[in-house]
């Protein structure tokens, strides 16, 4: 028994410290050099390091989604997903960590096999010996925090035959503070623009999402979130800034949008500039506030504060209030709900009463704003839109992509509480 402990202990300890990895999901024994057969019986465990999580593994037929984790260091992962099965048709989505939208809806036929690949950004609350991320008893269980990478597999039959994981350390990362309009949403039907926009993006550059929910431009700072980001920051990457929503709430003497939050701010700006990276700010979504047919803004002076700062550091802005006020004029005020969580008592699971929430959005809603910010870096001319996949198709938040023609398959965790922050 102690030498099957101690073997182990040595194959958990030799996994964790490799840096490519490289799975076959079809239980084909006769499989590369190098590569690992996974059956149905490859359940996850720290002490393997890798296997099936979360959900039950995929069988012949089974249309239900499913997850696959791999225990790594912190950093930058090249994934390669071989999406289809030699014995089924099927259609597939690849979602990971914290619901991080990468792949979807991908069609194959019987026996059609198709290659994507994608970089993702895998953390742990650690910034070194003495200090940590101060998380909220909320953000323990999200999969944005583990110790693992976890990728999902969804759609209306998915089927993934192989995945291939490669570190990377030459590409920029881009890092998103912000809160509940940012964050990487876990649960359904909550959603946030930040775990939407990697699915525009090529494997050459990376979004590490650092955004949570209830957040200011301050308590950001004090929880320890920017220092974590910049302890995995280099130069040559970027950081996103999308705060006022909780910072307007703050009452405190100092506080309002000329005090605490451009002071807040111009210390991200600083920060980053010091490692060689470049920042960009964004003004803050709005609410969906409307008054005889039209929105009313809630913001006060807090956008223009970010446009102050923006042009007294250079620092490049994206207008995202301004583009989501055509958003929600264009859909108006009784379609607008469906970009926001707005749902009648029993659509999920435990739902007792009716979701009304118009700050928070829902899937739909989420990746119509991705796109306002892709859209504001092209009106900006920024570099990143050079990353961009050849299959985004523009965007115009005059002209939004009908609800109707959104699919998303739900993931199968859901929650009725409401995220942190208004």
């Amino acid at each position: 028994m102690r030498t099957k402990a101690f073997l182990l202990m040595l194959m958990a300890v030799t996994w964790c410290q490799a840096q490519d990895f490289s799975f076959d999901l079809t239980g084909n024994r006769r499989t590369a050099e190098g590569t690992v057969t996974i059956t149905e019986t490859d359940v996850y465990t720290d002490e393997i390091g890798y296997g099936y999580d979360l959900q039950p593994a995929p069988t012949k037929k089974s249309t239900a989604p499913y997850f696959f984790s791999v225990k790594v260091p912190d950093g930058n992962y090249h994934v390669t997903v071989t999406l289809g099965s030699k014995k089924r048709a099927a259609n597939t989505s690849v979602r990971g960590e914290s619901r991080r939208l990468f792949v979807e809806n991908v069609a194959t036929k019987k026996g059609e096999l198709k290659e994507y690949t994608f970089t993702i950004n895998k953390r742990n609350p650690i910034i070194d010996q003495k200090e940590r991320v101060k998380i909220k008893p909320r953000e323990k269980s999200k999969l944005n925090w583990d110790d693992k990478l976890t990728l999902e597999f969804n759609g209306d039959a998915p089927a993934c035959s192989k995945i291939v994981i490669k570190r990377v350390e030459d590409i920029p990362t881009v890092f998103l503070c912000g809160n509940s309009t940012v964050v990487d949403q876990d649960n359904e039907p909550w959603a946030s623009w930040g775990q939407m926009i990697p699915r525009f993006f090529t494997d050459k550059v990376c979004f590490a999402n650092y955004a949570e929910s209830g957040e200011s431009s301050n308590t950001f700072i004090s929880a320890n979130r920017l220092k974590k980001a910049l302890s995995q920051m280099k130069a040559g990457d970027y950081i996103f800034m999308e705060f006022g929503h909780n910072d307007e709430k703050q009452k405190r003497p100092g506080c309002g949008a000329w005090g605490h939050f451009i002071y807040s701010l111009k210390i991200y700006i600083d920060e980053a500039r010091a490692r060689g990276a470049h920042p960009v700010l964004v003004t803050p979504t709005q609410r969906r506030n409307f008054k005889n047919g039209h929105l009313v803004d809630t913001h006060g002076e807090f956008p223009e504060a970010v446009k102050f700062l923006a042009e007294k550091t250079g620092v490049p802005v994206i207008d995202l209030q301004q583009m989501t006020t055509v958003l929600y004029e264009t859909l108006g005020e009784e379609d607008s709900k469906k970009a926001l969580v707005h749902y009648p008592a029993g659509t999920w699971p435990g739902q007792i009463k009716d979701f009304a929430d118009n700050t928070h959005f829902n899937p739909y809603g989420a990746y119509q704003i991705a796109k306002c910010v892709i859209e504001g870096l092209k009106k900006i001319e920024h570099p990143l839109i050079g990353y961009l996949r050849e299959d985004y198709p523009g965007y115009n938040p005059a002209k939004p992509d009908s609800f109707e023609s959104f699919k998303w398959n739900n993931s199968p965790f859901t929650e009725i509480e409401k995220p942190d922050g208004n």
